[in-house]
């Protein structure tokens, strides 16, 4: 019997990820990507312990590592004046910090050499029945089509996703805004004003600059505000909306250098904050995991982590229901949306997180270190921040949560250990 053709739309940590994962079980994927070539570079991402289960079981979690810097988090001002900041390394489970590069790379390391990888091109149609999908493919660079029938298909195609589009419908059936605007970018060296390895954030109302430090990687930078109108947000280049978002006040020099290293980064992310909201990820034998099924935003912190708890549970259940896709993907659903749903909810308040609307929030954040020095204070910012809900929904092995299968706590707790991966090489193959 012929091993069962699934279709991978998008070479994302998630697209990867499901790939690999599939092969694994048997199945002979083909990765279909609208970029030329893979896309390594990246900003801040951070892995709970629910991300580090799901890269273990998957078998990449030795290919990355913990790049926190020991140097104490600072809140700093235009000035130059700061105090004891916030850091993700003080909430439960010790989250890992590091770059999207080294979850991709690490996700294409264990992507097995005899997975097919189509550069350059993307569905325009897509049509299934009971037995099979049949998929038009467009080569973008040769502008041929072909049709493919596959046994399933994987919409792993980001936010505006192509797949939900052409099975689901348009877009603003299932993007919800939040009102607000997300840049980031890698900075080359120390922005001025910090010493290397310094984390830092600036906190004003609607408004906020994030510049997370590692211990062996140039910083990235998360610069988000507020909006009115996100749609008047693109008619002008990031860095001239940042200049007038943050003006016209003098921006001081560490400001004042981020944004000039804005207007000539390589790569920016320059997007609006917005979610997935769907009632079905699945539709026949076609399945959206990760952004293009419930993406989480940034200020949720769980993008990565859900993509790949994702793409490890799509295998199991097609695992657990051989011969029955309809029933693997209805438990796959049934089983990870508790969790979704739970980041989807609760986003709006981890927003206030990364960036807050008043001086009393403003003040509220300065207190945190002063409070969580004596109980009932360490209580209240405990309750706000949610501490129980993230060791319930963040840090656990999800996936063994749902089939029983625990990972222990040394393989969550493991240390971080040795440089991030490399890529292997392999051949990227196209149909003749």
């Amino acid at each position: 019997m012929s091993e069962p053709r699934v279709l991978v739309v998008g070479m994302g940590v998630s697209g990867i990820a499901t790939a690999a994962r599939l092969r694994k079980s048997g199945w002979r994927p083909v990765i279909v990507e609208r970029a030329p070539a893979r896309r390594s570079g990246g900003y801040f991402i951070v892995l709970f312990g629910a991300g580090r289960a799901a890269a273990a079981r998957l078998g990449m979690l030795d290919a990355v590592h913990d790049r926190v810097t020991k140097t104490p988090k600072l809140d700093i001002e235009r000035d130059g004046s700061s105090r004891p900041g916030m850091s993700f390394s003080d909430l439960p489970g010790n989250p890992w910090t590091m770059l999207r590069g080294d979850i991709e790379a690490a996700a294409y390391s264990v992507l097995p050499d005899d997975v097919e990888i189509r550069y350059s091109t993307v569905p325009t149609a897509i049509e299934q029945d009971t037995d099979g999908v049949d998929v038009t493919l467009l080569d973008t660079v040769a502008g041929t089509s072909s049709t493919e029938r596959f046994d399933v298909v994987v919409g792993a195609d980001g936010l505006r996703s192509t797949v939900r589009t052409l099975v689901f419908g348009p877009h603003e059936n299932y993007l919800r805004r939040l009102g607000y605007m997300v840049t980031a970018f890698q900075f080359h060296g120390t922005p001025a004003g910090l010493e290397p390895g310094q984390a830092v954030t600036l906190l004003e109302p609607g408004r906020s600059m994030w510049v997370f430090a590692y211990r062996d990687h140039d910083p990235t930078v998360m610069m988000t505000y507020r909006t009115d109108d996100v749609d008047a947000e693109f008619l002008r280049p990031p860095a001239e909306r940042l200049r007038s978002v943050f003006g016209p006040r003098p921006l001081g020099s560490t400001l004042g250098d981020v944004i000039d290293a804005a207007e000539s980064a390589e790569e920016i992310l320059f997007d609006s904050a917005e979610q997935v909201r769907m009632d079905k990820w699945h539709q026949g034998r076609v399945v959206l995991v990760g952004d293009a099924a419930w993406c989480v935003t940034l200020y949720a912190g769980m993008g990565v982590s859900s993509g790949l708890t994702g793409a490890e549970l799509l295998g199991t259940m097609l695992d657990r229901h051989p011969g029955d896709v309809g029933a693997a993907l209805t438990a796959w659903e049934e089983a990870l949306r508790p969790y979704i749903d739970h980041y989807l909810d609760g986003a709006l308040a981890d927003r206030k997180v990364f960036v807050v609307n008043s001086k009393l929030e403003i003040l509220f954040r300065r207190m945190v270190p002063w409070l969580r020095r004596f109980r009932l204070g360490k209580r209240l910012v405990d309750r706000l921040v949610r501490i129980d809900e993230i060791a319930k929904y963040k840090n656990p092995d999800i996936v063994g949560e749902v089939t029983g299968t625990h990972k222990t706590a040394a393989v969550q707790q493991k240390p971080a250990q040795g440089p991030a991966a490399h890529s292997h090489p392999r051949t990227n193959t196209k149909p003749s």
